[in-house]
C-alpha cells in the first residue's frame, strides 16, 4: 500500500528537498565514532618476537636466571653472533650453564648444545650444571667434562662455539686451584679442528686497557681486545664483526671484575670470528 503524505504549510519544493535530505540520510552508513577509530590507531598490532627474544621470554627459564638478562642483552648477543635454529653448539667453560640454556631454546629440537666444564669451573659453580641440565629437563643439552689441555673434538662436527667471559683464562695459572695453564695456540687449534668450515666463534670478554699484557687475565680477568683478535688470527680464524651491544663507559678498566663496585657491569666487547676453511 502507498502512503501519501502531505506537507501543510510547505511549498512543494520545500517539501522535496525534505524527502531527498531523508533519502540520503536513510542510504548513508553511520559515520565511524571518532573516539573509537582513534583508540583503535593506537592500539597497533605487536610485531611478531624473534627466536632470540622467544628464547629469552621462555617459561622453561629459571626466575634467577632472568635478573642476569638486563645485564648481559643475551637477545642481542645471539642474534649479533648468528646463533641460529639446527645448529650444534659447543658452550666452553660453560659455567652454570646461564648462556648454554639461551643457546639450547634457540637452536631448538633439531640443534644440540654442548656444555663444557672442568673440575676448576665446578668447584667454583658446585652442581649448578648438573642440576640444570643433568635431569634431562632440556633435552638438546649434553655435559662435556674436559680438563685444560685435554679438550678433544671431533673434526668439523660444530656450527658455533661460545666463549663468555673467559678468553682471558687461557692466561689464568693456579695449580693449588687445579687449573692448568692452557697451552693457548693448541687449544684454539683445537676449536678450529671441531668447527666447520664457515663455522662461526663468539668472543665476549671484559675490556682491558689497551696494550695491557697477557697477564692482566690473571691479575684482572680482563684483556685487550687487539690480543684477542691477534691471537684468534694467527689461529686460522678471520674477524667478521664486532658489537658494542654490552659496553660501558663508566668502567675504566683498572678495576678487578670480581670487584663489588663493578661486578656484572664490566664493559665488555663482542666479536664473531669465521672458519674460512
Amino acid at each position: 500500500m502507498i502512503r501519501t503524505i502531505k506537507f501543510h504549510g510547505l511549498t512543494s519544493a520545500l517539501a522535496l528537498a525534505l524527502i531527498s535530505g531523508c533519502s540520503q540520510q536513510a542510504s548513508e552508513p553511520p559515520a565511524a565514532e571518532p573516539e573509537a577509530a582513534a583508540t583503535a590507531e593506537a592500539t597497533p598490532a605487536a610485531p611478531p618476537m624473534s627466536i632470540y627474544e622467544a628464547a629469552v621470554s621462555s617459561d622453561l627459564r629459571p626466575e634467577a636466571d632472568r635478573a642476569r638478562d638486563a645485564g648481559r642483552k643475551p637477545a642481542e648477543v645471539l642474534e649479533f653472533v648468528g646463533i641460529e635454529p639446527g645448529m650444534t653448539v659447543l658452550d666452553l667453560f660453560s659455567g652454570s650453564g646461564w648462556y648454554t640454556e639461551l643457546i639450547a631454546h634457540v637452536v631448538g629440537d633439531s640443534g644440540r648444545v654442548i656444555a663444557h666444564s672442568n673440575e676448576a669451573y665446578k668447584r667454583f659453580v658446585g652442581e649448578a650444571l648438573e642440576e640444570r641440565f643433568g635431569t634431562g629437563r632440556i633435552a638438546n643439552v649434553e655435559i662435556l667434562m674436559a680438563e685444560n689441555n685435554h679438550l678433544i673434538l671431533e673434526a668439523d662436527s660444530l656450527d658455533g662455539i661460545m666463549l663468555v667471559l673467559s678468553f682471558h683464562d687461557i692466561y689464568h695459572v693456579d695449580t693449588e686451584g687445579g687449573w692448568e695453564l692452557i697451552d693457548g695456540p693448541a687449544f684454539l687449534a683445537e676449536l678450529k679442528k671441531g668447527l666447520k668450515p664457515g663455522g662461526i666463534v663468539a668472543v665476549i670478554d671484559h675490556y682491558a686497557e689497551a696494550g695491557a699484557p697477557p697477564e692482566t687475565g690473571e691479575s684482572l680477568h680482563r684483556i685487550d681486545p687487539a690480543l684477542v683478535i691477534a691471537n684468534m688470527e694467527a689461529a686460522g680464524f678471520v674477524l667478521d664483526g664486532q658489537s658494542d651491544v654490552l659496553r660501558n663507559p663508566d668502567d675504566d678498566h683498572s678495576t678487578i671484575v670480581f670487584a663489588p663496585e663493578i661486578r656484572g657491569k664490566t664493559d665488555r666487547f663482542v666479536m664473531r670470528f669465521s672458519n674460512p676453511e
